[in-house]
């Protein structure tokens, strides 16, 4: 019987038409990445009308995203890998390597966020400043933070076994579960801010109870004899061979991630400088329509994944190279509407936070220029997620970096000496034209190496 199951949810990942495949896989993918900063946003919606908090709350709460985003990747770390290494064994019909996977991926993402949660909470200070926390905005995350930490343990694994869900043929489960939690959170949130007036720690407790339901559906998911893979206990001991793979292959996304956590940690400390709170505030609502897009990114190529790695371990080249050429144009066009909200409905962005009139016109500025380039992140994160998928974790690392360190840090303290504050803005659509440039070029000269590797191998 658990045979059957599994050949029912695997078979469609090559005979099925790649484009309707890919939504299939695409849309639950995406909801449970952007649910990861519907979290943020919801919280920030409800702080901005919140009792005695306001833009200085949002504003801290913004400063919290590159820590927030560093965790988050701790999750897109072994979810990625995880899920990678899944399609590819369910390609290669190994039940015992997929069911290590799954266990190793639970005990990897505990051990990593306990890490990091004991470090936040020894250097909590010193970090919010680092991220550019100011005199104004630091009580408030100081406050959210130091209640959202425990909570990290369930993003994480949540985030690995919607991951491994979604890979091993429940796409539409994994989506469900994760609309429970964020619909939990929509619900909570007022009560804990509004009735129980208990502000930011609040929001934070809302965040956690909510991740902690789904990670109770979950886990059920995973225990049930009639899923197609099992969690079993003795497969949660670390493996180090299997540990590895799952972070070689995650380490791509992971690292996407994290440098987009210290891009903004620069962002911050550069509008510190040029326009104090205001500005790093403006930057906090701007970024939380990019970060949307983003999202929706990350979920469009993890949706890709389980249909590019199963076909790739399966050597059937020729599905991998469709459902590439089609997710790279939902890509372009995801940013398209990105560019589309942020260059001409900016106050829909805007308003739902409830900022001073100062802030709204510094925001409004902000987000039309961050978003005049996101058809072109669209091309360099399909770009990056397909190498991710056929295993060439070294060239998706490399385009990230491309796309982040390479143009963007630069243009951070060039730019302001020739424009002020609007050179900060400036910065993001520049780099993000010269990496699609750069980016371009590695592409087409590593398809051509695409190539030859097939024809060796089939």
């Amino acid at each position: 019987m658990e045979i059957v199951q599994k050949t029912q949810n695997t078979e469609e990942l090559e005979t099925r038409e790649p484009g309707k495949l890919l939504w299939k896989y695409a849309i639950p993918s995406i909801i449970g990445t952007v649910v990861i900063a519907l979290y943020n946003i919801i919280d920030s919606i409800y702080i901005g009308h919140g009792p005695g908090l306001g833009d200085h709350a949002i504003g801290g709460l913004g400063v919290l995203l590159p820590v927030m985003t560093f965790i988050s990747g701790i999750g897109m770390l072994v979810g990625a890998g995880a899920a990678t290494r899944t399609s590819i064994y369910l390609g290669q019909k190994d039940k015992e390597s997929v069911e290590k996977v799954l266990g190793n991926s639970v005990s990897l993402a505990c051990l990593l966020t306990l890490i990091i949660v004991v470090i936040a909470y020894i250097f909590t200070d010193y970090i919010l400043l680092s991220v550019g926390a100011t005199p104004e905005t630091f009580p408030f995350a100081k406050e959210f933070l130091y209640y959202y930490l425990p909570g990290n343990f369930l993003l994480t694994v949540n985030f690995a076994l919607s991951s491994v869900m979604r890979a091993s043929g429940y796409p539409k489960k994994s989506m469900y579960i994760m609309l429970i939690g964020v619909s939990a959170n929509i619900v909570l949130a007022p009560f804990f801010i509004f009735i129980l007036e208990w502000g930011m720690k609040g929001a934070a407790m809302a965040s956690n109870l909510s991740m902690f339901i789904a990670s109770c559906i979950m886990v059920e998911h995973f225990l049930n004899k009639k899923s197609t893979i099992l969690l079993q206990w003795s497969k949660l001991k670390l493996e180090s061979k299997v540990t590895w793979s799952i972070i070689n292959i995650g380490f791509a996304p992971f690292f996407m991630l994290i440098t987009a956590a210290i891009v903004v940690f620069f962002v911050n400390n550069r509008l510190n400088e040029y326009g104090g709170s205001t500005a790093i505030e403006a930057y906090a609502i701007a970024n939380r329509l990019i970060m949307v897009i983003i999202m929706i990114l990350v979920g469009l190529t993890q949706g890709m994944q389980p249909i590019v790695g199963y076909n790739f371990g399966a050597k059937k080249i020729d599905r991998v190279k469709k459902t590439l050429n089609y997710t790279l144009k939902v890509g372009v066009s995801v940013g398209a509407v990105g560019l589309v909200f942020g260059f001409f409905l900016p106050h829909l962005i805007i308003q739902p936070f409830n900022p001073s009139p100062v802030l709204a016109k510094e925001a409004t500025w902000a987000i039309r220029i961050m978003t005049i380039t996101l058809p072109l992140s669209g091309f360099q994160m399909v770009v990056s997620g397909f190498f991710q998928c056929i295993g060439k974790a070294v060239h998706a690392f490399f385009l990230s970096m491309i796309r982040q360190f390479v143009t963007l840090v630069p243009m951070l303290y060039i730019l302001p000496g020739y424009f002020g504050l609007d050179g900060i803005w400036y910065s993001v659509p520049i780099s993000d034209s010269v990496s699609t440039l750069l980016t371009s070029v590695i592409f087409f000269l590593q398809i051509r190496q695409f190539k030859r590797y097939v024809t060796k191998n089939t």
